[in-house]
């Protein structure tokens, strides 16, 4: 049974959906991503795992972020998000792309209440970029955001912008209307890109102080699609945090739509 609910954090709504019983297994989507963006997946792990799905702020169905995102607070997040469900753990948390920071920072943070991480083509950064940058992408983001909005371009474009950087888009098209027509996607989506760095540079700070429990399960899902650079960060990423490497080839960057089979195989397979 798919449940679904608005949950209340730090005075921004949160919206969440959770399928299915057993284990809990929460689902962490990528920059700009949504909920139903999980689908395919939550189809396969459903009848295995009480999966957990959310929209972090200004993305999806969710309210506006309250506050910038950081490394920590991402992490913190899932276990208020936990809590507020009544589902203390341990659990699987599933990040894609610039969610593996905040997955990683859950482990870190909360180790006693983290069953496995699977890192799906993650973001990587191997050393901290430069602060002056970091300081200024939030003001133009915010800028360009409501030069955007102001001219209605959510509106006009949002969806096919949406189905333009999804391959095969299987997401209903009215819900691709009603969430990427709304400027607080946009501008939500803008706002946690400017963020990239410093929440990139607060996870290198967690590695330092807050190791992930031992022997915990870790599975890096990369797709190189063709890079063999980024295989080889990708690589170094399992290196680093002792994970296995799994290549999702064929795939794109949306592993969890191109080769949802491979995802809930990797959370399932952590026992």
């Amino acid at each position: 049974m798919t449940a679904a609910r608005f949950v209340r954090l730090g005075g921004v709504a949160h919206h969440v959906v959770v399928d299915g019983s057993g284990p809990v297994c929460v689902l962490a989507a990528g920059l700009g991503m949504s909920w139903f963006d999980w689908d395919p997946v939550v189809r396969l792990l459903a009848p295995h795992r009480t999966v957990v799905r959310f929209d972090r702020p200004g993305h999806g169905l969710s309210e506006p972020a309250a506050a910038p995102p950081t490394a920590a607070g991402e992490g913190d997040r899932i276990a208020g998000l936990l809590d507020a469900l009544g589902l203390p753990g341990p659990a699987t948390v599933v990040g894609h792309s610039i969610a593996g920071f905040h997955a990683e920072a859950f482990a870190r943070r909360h180790p006693s209440r983290t069953a496995g991480l699977v890192l799906l083509d993650s973001s990587v950064e191997e050393v901290e970029r430069r602060p002056r940058a970091s300081r200024t992408a939030p003001a133009l983001a915010r800028a360009l955001g409501t030069l955007l909005c102001a001219a209605g371009i959510p509106a006009a474009l949002g969806p096919a912008a949406r189905r333009l950087a999804v391959r095969r888009d299987p997401a209903p098209p009215a819900l691709v209307r009603r969430v990427y027509r709304t400027s607080r996607v946009l501008r939500g989506t803008l706002d946690e890109n400017a963020h990239y760095g410093a929440v990139a540079a607060g996870l290198l700070a967690l590695r330092e102080r807050a190791p992930l429990p031992p022997g915990l399960p870790v599975t890096v899902l990369a797709a190189p699609d063709g890079s063999a650079r980024w295989e080889r960060r990708q690589r170094a990423l399992a290196r680093r945090l002792g994970a296995r490497y799994e290549a999702a080839e064929p795939s794109g960057h949306l592993v969890m739509l191109d080769r949802p089979e491979l995802v809930a195989g990797a959370v399932l397979e952590q026992r």
